[in-house]
């Protein structure tokens, strides 16, 4: 059981918002999280650079696992992410779970001359993207050249090499394609509040995104024995102040009414939000569909709460909710 944070920070004061990520990541190694993720946002005011973000958990932290959910690739170079997450994979003793996602960056037409000037158009930006970074972080060739050269000494392929980081990999799928794709390339799955509405409706979201678990593992090598990770909002109330009751419930009526039918061009559709008692969640979880496909969750953190309302929401997860869908705490570091 993992958890996933957005990072969210005062432009005018970013500092704060910084540490408190860190402290949040700390906290859950102390509960005995087995995973903690932060998400990926360009040019908003959430974490830019999950990486270093990430660097600076390891140190903090002895046994917790770090991810990333996801990683954009549109606004990577492949080269350049795999020689940063193969150093915060070697810093962290080998906790590194990167996941990615692929095709163009949000309102790349505003952002294409800033971020590939002249090339936008001679970019791919799509799977390739990943099976690239795959292969880099396997230690194939980079360069056609190593050996020494004066006092230099060079090599073929990505340094630091971290064994074994390559088998961490995830990709976040939205559709049933990309899931099948993702098992065919022998990637982890990655599946979040969010599919794609495919077919005739009516849609119900847990049977989609069960759909699409089945279909990456009858594609994967491994079989049913391939890593899925479901991420759902999940806020338990149990230690809940009533004030902090009262705005969660007010955060989860605003953003109900886009689970009910597909959303925009993509005809996204949302997971309602998970609110209550932990006994009330788990009994909802032990029911949905998609759940009951994976052995992984990482449950995400609702966006622009407070430091505390984390605190209590990670708190209860661990203490309530985790033993109450029969997870328990590793060992604190």
């Amino acid at each position: 059981m993992g958890f996933l944070t957005i990072g969210s920070f005062d432009p005018d004061d970013p500092g704060p918002g910084h540490r408190s990520t860190l402290e949040v990541i700390e906290l859950g190694e102390r509960l005995g999280f087995d995973s903690a993720w932060v998400r990926h946002r360009h040019l908003q005011h959430g974490i830019s650079s999950p990486v270093a973000v990430l660097a600076a958990a390891s140190q903090r932290t002895r046994r917790i696992r770090l991810g990333t959910a996801v990683t954009p690739l549109g606004w990577e170079n492949p080269l350049r992410l795999a020689e940063d997450l193969a150093t915060v994979d070697v810093l962290s003793g080998g906790r590194l779970e990167p996941g990615v996602s692929v095709g163009p960056p949000a309102h790349f037409q505003h952002v294409r001359d800033a971020l590939y000037p002249g090339t936008a158009d001679a970019e791919d930006l799509g799977y390739e993207r990943v099976l690239r970074l795959q292969r880099l972080l396997r230690g194939e060739a980079a360069s056609s050249f190593s050996g020494t050269e004066g006092t230099e000494t060079y090599s073929e392929r990505v340094q630091p090499h971290s064994p074994g980081l390559a088998r961490r990999l995830w990709y976040g799928a939205s559709s049933l394609a990309s899931a099948r794709w993702a098992g065919r390339s022998g990637l982890n799955l990655l599946t979040s509040s969010v599919v794609k509405a495919e077919g005739d409706g009516p849609w119900d979201f847990g049977r989609l995104q069960r759909t699409q678990v089945r279909a990456f593992r009858a594609a994967h090598p491994a079989g049913a024995a391939a890593r899925a990770s479901q991420g759902l909002v999940v806020i338990p109330t149990d230690g809940a102040s009533r004030a902090q009751r009262e705005r969660y419930a007010a955060y989860v009526a605003a953003r109900t009414p886009r689970t009910r039918e597909p959303q925009g061009p993509a005809r996204l559709l949302f997971a309602p939000d998970l609110l209550g008692s932990s006994e009330e969640i788990a009994a909802a979880l032990r029911a949905h569909p998609g759940y009951r496909e994976v052995s992984e969750v990482v449950f995400a953190l609702p966006f622009g709460f407070a430091h505390e309302d984390y605190v209590q929401i990670l708190t209860d997860t661990a203490t309530r909710l985790g033993p109450a869908l029969g997870w328990r705490a590793d060992a604190p570091a």
